[in-house]
């Protein structure tokens, strides 16, 4: 005879939770890849630290369209610019966790990130990275009239006439301030940098002679080198740029220097993984094309995908390097 197992409550009870249990986990995987399947399912937002016309404006917005063609939906730029990024980053992180609110993170993120003592937010702990989009160096130029030739010569000249040679560059704090006390240390060599309220302030004070070198993007000083009025003698990144391919790298005189400056899309942590990959394949789709790396490179960038680890990568290494920037060259922190 068959024996059958009496089904008592406890039985009952606990068949009750398990079926209860699968049904929510065979419930829940769905939705959440219909989420991801469905993204983006309304127009999606991304909001910048910096103002309208700038060169990370004009880049974003050549990604805004290109991405949003791909994606389906229409991106929206938002600038809000703000001390230390603060009122963008705000702006993200009290935005759902669902991918329809990106965030522009730059290497100016990791300096805000070093120079303020207690930022409201944590750029590497409350940001999930997506992919970089851009690089750029700086260029060091010297008057097209100046005995500076090359790098090499103000070099030499800083040597012979320690403290006596002036370097222009704008925004105490700024990339091309903290890229001038890099250049400083980094070369061991002693002149003044002089802080300017904009670049053309900078390139009249080059072309007076009341600076000896200027430290800036290219975007900002095309004009004058197109003009022939001043001269490109280096450019701050590991290797020559596309766009300069005739200039030397700093580094090729001064051994160890590089400094590149990088663009990349951010989400609020928490943001599915899935989502991000969708973003950041059609990331590499857009960056590849031609016509993407042609209008980067009228404005001294490198269109550049990466993948989330390499852009994270970016944002914690510049926090540190220039973190040991600030501190040796005794800048207040804000």
């Amino acid at each position: 005879m068959i024996r059958t197992k009496a089904i008592t409550r406890r039985t009952f009870s606990s068949i009750g939770v398990g079926a209860a249990a699968a049904a929510t986990f065979g419930f829940q995987i769905p939705r959440a890849a219909r989420a991801q399947q469905n993204y983006p399912s309304r127009p999606i937002r991304f909001v910048l630290a910096f103002g309208a016309g700038g060169i990370a404006d004009i880049a974003s917005r050549l990604v805004a369209e290109m991405l949003g063609e791909k994606l389906g939906q229409r991106i929206v730029v938002e600038n809000q610019p703000g001390p230390g990024g603060i009122a963008a980053a705000r702006t993200v992180l009290s935005a759902p966790a669902d991918g329809h609110t990106l965030a522009l993170l730059t290497n100016g993120t990791s300096i805000s990130a070093a120079i303020y003592n207690a930022l409201p937010f944590d750029p590497v702990k409350d940001f999930a990275p997506i992919s970089a989009f851009g690089t750029f160096d700086l260029v060091f130029a010297a008057n097209a009239d100046a005995p500076f030739k090359t790098l090499a010569d103000f070099i030499k000249a800083a040597r012979e006439q320690p403290g006596k040679l002036n370097v222009g560059t704008i925004n105490v704090g700024g990339t091309q301030n903290l890229a001038a006390e890099l250049f400083k240390s980094t070369a061991g060599i002693d002149f003044q940098i002089i802080p300017y309220r904009g670049t053309p302030e900078v390139i009249i004070a080059l072309l007076r002679n009341d600076v000896q070198l200027m430290i800036d993007f290219y975007a900002a000083m095309k004009g004058a080198l197109q003009d022939h009025k001043i001269r490109a003698v280096a450019a701050s990144g590991i290797e020559r740029t596309s766009f300069l391919p005739q200039v030397p790298t700093v580094a090729e005189s001064v051994p160890g220097y590089e400094v590149t400056a990088w663009n990349g899309i951010f989400v609020r942590t928490g943001t599915p993984a899935g989502i991000i990959n969708i973003i950041n394949r059609h990331m590499r789709e857009i960056l590849v094309t031609h016509d993407m790396k042609a209008k980067f490179a009228e404005f001294g960038i490198e269109a550049k995908a990466s993948s989330p680890d390499e852009v994270l990568a970016h944002l914690k290494g510049d926090i540190g390097k220039w973190s040991a920037v600030i501190e040796k060259a005794g800048i207040p922190k804000q």
